[in-house]
């Protein structure tokens, strides 16, 4: 099993860790009704993708 030698030391363990934070989301408006969506993907508030409706909503009467 493998022992470290040598305590690490703060400074080194944080150098390591610097390239561990997270970046922040992309986001892009929706073309068709404006809402912000993740790139890529279908607009959740109005169904459409590539300016084609892909989903539809379900009513409450549904």
């Amino acid at each position: 099993m493998a022992v470290p030698k040598r305590k690490t030391s703060k400074s080194v363990r944080n150098m390591r860790r610097s390239h561990h934070a997270l970046s922040a989301t992309m986001v892009s408006e929706c073309p068709n009704c404006g809402e912000i969506k993740r790139p890529h993907h279908v607009c959740e508030s109005c169904g459409y993708y590539n300016q084609k409706s892909v989903l539809t909503k379900k009513t409450e009467e549904e």
